[in-house]
């Protein structure tokens, strides 16, 4: 008789829980929690594309923040300290996963967290940088996307020379802050007497030393630039654009963004779009996956884009041929 009436007491249990609201049944799952890092500065309107990319592509994939999911994100504005000061701030809310945008980032995540899983986007040289073990089996708790392959940096000064012949004179700019960029600009350096140009490598570790090495190497003719987007770059990608209007440089960058912000010509992948499969890499970590699992994945497609109206600007005539071979022309 107990027996009997414990049955039927489960019986109508379970038919009220099956019988409750969708909103209240919702309310007894765990929220899933996940914490961002990024380097750019709120306000960049670069980086809220990236992040909004993500977050479209998670919303895809079922996640809702606010719903399912709360999403907590930190902007580190090209700033360790700031890294440093959120990474902690960041693991401390217990989060499932954390997704790090650039090396840095990720690398000040890992010295708070070992076993909380890292997302990376954007990683120029993450095994370098000692972030993963290997590519193909990153071991640890932190796996994602690189921002480019090594093969890819000798492009830039040939696609500086073709589109401006005359430059006879490069100004590499670069982070010096960042290791990984070493490693690009030797592939640079690989073709440089080839197209008969001279490499001046400005290593920069704040905007005003920036500003300044850039209006010395103007100061002789026949003079372009390369600007690697680094955190610093990115931050500042206004003011980068102006100088190389001000002072007449030809300048090659390996971000789209710093092109349709006025810039002259990029070749790389497109950042927001790399945004897209991290979201895939964050869900299947929060459905049980692991990190160590993952293999980190390069960008499949490259794009080149040149801004018409800048090289008018500069008094540029760009080859049909490069035009023809350009995924986007801004006129």
């Amino acid at each position: 008789m107990l027996d009997a009436r414990r049955r039927q007491f489960i019986t109508l249990l379970g038919g009220a829980a099956a019988a409750w609201p969708l909103p209240a049944r919702a309310q007894q799952a765990r929220m899933r929690r996940i914490g961002v890092l990024l380097p750019y500065a709120a306000n960049d309107r670069e980086g809220q594309a990236r992040l909004a990319a993500f977050q479209q592509a998670f919303a895809e994939l079922g996640w809702s923040d606010g719903g399912n999911v709360r999403i907590d994100t930190r902007w580190g504005a090209g700033d360790p300290d700031r890294y440093r000061q959120y990474a902690p701030e960041l693991v401390a809310l217990a989060p499932d996963v954390v997704l790090a945008v650039t090396t840095a980032v990720a690398a000040a995540l890992q010295r708070e967290t070992r076993s909380v899983p890292i997302v990376f986007a954007q990683a120029a040289d993450p095994v370098g940088a000692g972030v993963v073990a290997s590519l193909a089996r990153p071991g640890g708790n932190t796996t994602g996307f690189t921002t480019f392959e090594y093969g890819l940096s000798p492009k830039w000064p040939a696609l500086l020379k073709e589109i401006a012949p005359h430059v006879t004179r490069a100004a590499v700019i670069r982070d010096s802050t960042f290791a990984a960029e070493i490693g690009l600009l030797g592939g640079i350096q690989s073709v440089a007497s080839s197209l008969r140009v001279e490499l001046s490598r400005i290593d920069a570790r704040d905007i005003g030393e920036m500003e300044r090495a850039i209006a010395a190497f103007a100061r002789e003719p026949n003079g372009g630039q390369i600007v690697f987007a680094s955190a610093l770059a990115s931050l500042h990608r206004d003011l980068i654009i102006s100088l190389a209007a001000r002072h007449r440089l030809p300048t090659v960058f390996t971000d789209r963004a710093f092109v349709t912000a006025g810039g002259l010509a990029s070749y790389g992948p497109n950042r927001v779009e790399q945004y897209r499969p991290v979201a895939g890499y964050v869900d299947r970590i929060l459905k049980g996956e692991k990190p160590a699992d993952l293999p980190v994945q390069a960008p499949t497609k490259y794009e080149l884009v040149i801004n018409l109206k800048t090289a008018k600007t500069l008094g540029l005539e760009v080859p049909p041929t490069l035009l023809a071979r350009a995924d986007e022309v801004i006129e």
